[in-house]
């Protein structure tokens, strides 16, 4: 074990807290900064009048036996869920491969997927060891001591502030952020060769909501199956928010759309989107009832195309690491994978 240091770690999803609470763990201090107001990255969950909804990562799968281990020291907060039948579906919204159990568990956290993460930094945020809404622009070398490192970020109101004195910092984020810093940072370089070859396509998401589907005397709403898969040119995945465990009882609907509509429309204006995936989700599921409740969101980088290969990259000379799960692909288990193995090389 080396002496204990200082990291600073940027993110703060699955990756980013695995690899903290493994550094703390080992112990070593740790400093998490987020840009956002909560943690999870894209286990994110958002909340609404009629219930909520997991905008990101919709189930997770577990072969890690350090994952197993990882999740028995939460053993509430997962939940497993039984995606009946997890249909394919062709474009035309026709069940075009028969629903069949899935080959292993699905989990969700629960009340939402971002339940997880939460929970997992809870000692961090306790430790005061979580710098949120804090958005780091630059990785520099300490104005007072040359061998380590300082932040320049931003907060709210454009406020700015410089934080210093850390021996490694790691990124947490998504690699085309984690290339923005790193083509400013002194002695990154090679790390930034490293990640070229890695891709990761956009996801819209849309959120929909139907209330109406509980009034007395309403037949149940649109299919029988709680998740599938399509080939819509526009849809990827839809799932029935109300059949996860844990949630609320309205009928509510989590759809992502396929990468290529999703970079073919990326810049579109938001209502124009709802609008093109909600036609879209109509024709897939024949539910063409009004929503109560409408949304979207916008992932830049969701779905990872081509990896790294690696669990993660660290050069211990000049003290700087990444991870994330598009460093091995695109599953949680593979984000969970990847912040553990950096913080084992670094610790």
């Amino acid at each position: 074990m080396t002496a204990p240091r200082h990291i600073a770690i940027v993110g703060a999803g699955i990756a980013a807290v695995t690899c903290a609470r493994t550094l703390v763990q080992a112990g070593h201090r740790v400093t998490v900064f987020e840009k956002s107001h909560t943690v999870g990255g894209r286990m994110a969950t958002r909340n609404s009048a009629f219930g909520t909804f997991d905008t990101g990562a919709q189930y997770f799968t577990v072969r890690d036996p350090r994952f197993v281990q990882a999740l028995q020291t939460t053993p509430t907060v997962c939940k497993r869920w039984s995606a009946n039948t997890v249909q394919v579906l062709d474009e035309h919204g026709r069940v075009a491969a028969a629903g069949l159990p899935p080959r292993e568990p699905h989990w969700v956290a629960s009340p939402g997927m971002s339940a997880l993460v939460r929970r997992w930094a809870q000692p961090l945020a306790a430790a005061q060891s979580m710098e949120m809404q804090t958005h780091v622009t630059a990785i520099e070398r300490d104005s007072l001591n040359k061998t380590q490192w300082q932040l320049r970020t931003t907060g709210t109101g454009d406020s700015t502030h410089v934080y210093g004195g850390f021996d490694a910092v790691v990124l947490a984020v998504p690699v085309a952020q984690a290339r923005a810093l790193l083509e400013h940072t002194p002695k990154a370089a090679d790390l930034l060769k490293k990640t070229a070859s890695v891709t990761v396509s956009p996801c819209w998401t849309l959120m929909l909501a139907f209330p109406q589907a509980m009034q007395p005397g309403m037949s149940a709403l649109g299919p029988q199956w709680n998740a599938a898969r399509s080939t819509h040119h526009r849809i990827a995945w839809l799932t029935r928010e109300s059949s996860k465990p844990g949630r609320g009882a309205v009928e509510r609907w989590t759809v992502q759309a396929s990468a290529a509509w999703s970079q073919e429309h990326l810049h579109d204006d938001p209502q124009r989107v709802q609008a093109k995936l909600t036609k879209a989700f109509a024709e897939v599921t024949g539910i063409r009832a009004e929503p109560a409740h409408a949304d979207t969101k916008r992932w830049l980088y969701a779905k990872t195309d081509t990896p790294l290969g690696k669990s993660h990259l660290w050069d211990r000379k000049a003290g700087l690491g990444l991870c994330g799960d598009w460093c091995l692909g695109h599953r949680v288990e593979d984000a969970f994978v990847s912040g553990l193995e950096l913080a084992l090389a670094i610790a």
